[in-house]
């Protein structure tokens, strides 16, 4: 059995100090729209199943709850590569006045080491942490609402298979990249696993002017998409960097999944089911003129209810960025 590994993804650029505070990434989905109605993805827990993450970055070490490696000789979840540290910065960096801000500023992380510095594990380990995640409980009762991963292979392994239906059974929505295998067209199909998988959410990618980014798989288990291309975030070292893939897109969704379990539970008085939560998500999707291998339900774009969500096709979203 080949190993799992990170699914190629693109470098553009490190810096010290970031560009932006709040990505473009995040405007387009309408992150900060829902910020401003005090929905920040508070008491939402959310696993990162990656490389790890640096727990000392200025803009994570205050979001993370908890976490554990699953890689054979590394007793540590710091990040040794750097793609875990990027995928967390998107999710959750906070709304601290410097860097960058996630999209679920307020959400707490578990870390949970499942490839190596080389970008590499066992699908053993991911079993393992999917698990361990479903299993997880924090120190005041909490429960992993979200699994994110951007991580992929070619093989149906029955056992991580097994174990995302026993998560997403307990009400935990598993969010995966599509995959970039992508050869821009829509009549051929690629597939990579978990995210092929019709139990998981599986998120393609577009770029700044919400065109299907080349690279991008597609096939008839797509769910939506979201911004994968240049997209700035944390990087080890207290850094920042840019970089493009599937990988990318799909913490866009698993944030804004956070949010709206806050927003939806908070609307309904109790907590939601999976297929609840997944409901909500493709809700807050807008068509961008794709076929639906390419882009599933649509664009991720999260609605207030006051907005006219055609407002995605032309803009980032409605009003004015919140800032750090």
């Amino acid at each position: 059995m080949s190993e799992v590994r990170l699914i190629p993804f693109k470098l553009e650029e490190i810096m010290d100090t970031p560009t932006d505070d709040v990505p473009y990434g995040i405007q387009m989905i309408n992150a900060p729209a829902l910020w401003k109605e005090d929905i920040k993805g508070d008491s939402v827990i959310v696993a990162i199943l990656d490389t790890g993450c640096d727990v000392n970055h200025p803009d994570l070490k205050d979001r993370i709850i908890g976490g554990k490696s699953f890689v054979d000789g590394d007793a540590e979840y710091t990040d040794s590569h750097f793609h875990g540290t990027h995928v967390a910065g998107t999710i959750a960096a906070s709304m601290n006045n410097q860097g960058v801000t996630g999209a679920a500023p307020n959400v707490k992380l578990l870390i949970l080491k499942v490839l190596g510095k080389d970008g590499s594990g066992s699908y053993e380990s991911i079993t393992n942490a999917i698990k361990y995640a479903a299993e997880w409980e924090g120190p005041g009762g909490e429960k992993v609402r979200v699994i994110s991963m951007s991580l992929g292979g070619p093989e149906d392994v029955p056992e991580m298979h097994e174990a995302i239906k026993q998560a997403v059974k307990a009400d935990i929505m598993v969010v995966c990249a599509a995959g970039n295998e992508g050869d821009s067209r829509d009549d051929t199909v690629e597939r990579s696993y978990p995210g092929y998988y019709k139990e998981v959410v599986q998120v393609g990618a577009v770029d700044e002017n919400k065109e299907i980014a080349k690279f991008s798989n597609t096939n008839d288990e797509i769910d939506l998409v979201a911004p994968g291309v240049q997209i700035l975030s944390t990087y080890p070292g207290g850094k920042y960097a840019k970089l493009s893939g599937t990988s990318m897109a799909t913490p866009h969704a698993s944030g804004a999944t956070a949010l709206l379990i806050q927003k939806e539970e908070k609307a309904f008085g109790r907590k939601l089911t999976e297929p609840e939560v997944y409901a909500q998500l493709c809700k807050n999707t807008v068509p961008s003129g794709h076929s639906k291998k390419a882009e599933g339900n649509g664009l991720l774009f999260l609605s207030t209810g006051q907005e006219n969500t055609s407002n995605a096709r032309t803009s980032y979203g409605v009003g004015e960025p919140a800032s750090n």
